[in-house]
């Protein structure tokens, strides 16, 4: 069993370098066997400028999906070889204008011949595969725009990672933590203010016993998360001292304090959850969006920092 046979898709990147290596090599071959002396790398701006001679690199790099630097790395090696001529625009000395010299000429009769037979052999090629290779490659695309490979395997691994997070009541054992993770986030934007002392100095007066309630988020064991609601009145609950540490940030322990404390407040009878914020936290405006809230007026709040203030209802 060889190595791609092992990895399966995980090595599709090293599986396509690969390809591409063994390509590059059969064009090489393919350029001598017309006597084209060329190197495979440079058919991109040496087929754009046969189609519209006289671009700038911009121009370039955009008409064949190559970044700036890669374009002028291959026109100096083209024009070492003299087939491009590089000059400065008339109406722009910034720009770098290519246009294609006259042994290039010459030789597009000749490229234009193996193209011809590259194209045949090529479609010959993929008529016999069971699944078309070029027609992947265009969905493959299409699917990295919608969503790059980072991107994705960071959606794994955070998915991954947030099944580990368990979320627990609170309980004695829980209060250092439950205080510091707040005092942490607190005083990482704002300052302390009196109604954040007694909160966290007495949850069980100011939050457990006046029917409110608190959960721990764990990771590996460790409490990293926090997030409590507070009654209002027998219909009305508040979110409030919502706190996860850097530690944990990207396992979406935030997302899973929010819905188990809601999901909490369905049990004790809640009708709707208030909660107060600062459009400073642009991250938390996008989480409690994401949980429901939605914009409201008219509370009265203690804190100086609250600057919005958001309800769902149930």
């Amino acid at each position: 069993m060889n190595f791609f046979q092992r990895t399966g898709p995980m090595a599709l990147g090293s599986r396509l370098r690969q390809m591409s290596e063994r390509m590059t090599q059969e064009a090489a071959r393919i350029y001598g066997m017309y006597d084209l002396e060329m190197e495979p790398r440079w058919f991109p701006v040496l087929y754009s400028l046969g189609q519209n001679d006289g671009q700038s690199v911009a121009q370039l790099a955009e008409d064949i999906g190559h970044s700036q630097a890669s374009v002028s790395q291959i026109i100096k090696e083209m024009a070492k070889q003299d087939y491009i001529t590089i000059t400065k625009g008339t109406t722009d000395a910034r720009k770098t204008i290519v246009t294609l010299s006259d042994k290039s000429r010459q030789q597009l009769p000749a490229l234009d011949t193996q193209m011809k037979d590259v194209a045949m052999a090529v479609e010959t090629m993929l008529a016999q595969t069971q699944h078309n290779l070029w027609k992947a490659l265009d969905e493959l695309d299409y699917y990295l725009d919608q969503q790059g490979l980072f991107d994705r395997v960071n959606q794994q691994r955070k998915q991954r990672e947030s099944q580990q997070v368990v979320i627990v009541p609170y309980s004695e054992e829980y209060h250092d933590a439950f205080r510091s993770l707040n005092v942490e986030w607190i005083t990482t934007y704002f300052k302390m203010e009196a109604a954040d002392y007694q909160a966290l100095d007495r949850p069980n007066e100011k939050i457990l016993d006046r029917g409110g309630f608190i959960y721990i988020a764990l990771y590996e064991g460790e409490p990293l998360g926090c997030c409590a609601l507070i009654k209002m009145d027998d219909y009305t609950y508040e979110l409030a001292k919502m706190a996860v540490s850097p530690k944990a940030q990207g396992k979406h322990m935030g997302y899973l304090l929010g819905k188990s404390i809601l999901q909490k407040a369905k049990e004790l009878g809640a009708e709707k959850v208030y909660l107060e914020s600062n459009t400073l936290l642009k991250p938390a405006i996008r989480l409690y969006h994401k949980l429901g809230f939605q914009q409201v007026q008219g509370y009265q709040s203690p804190y100086e920092r609250c600057n919005i203030q958001m309800e769902v209802k149930l």
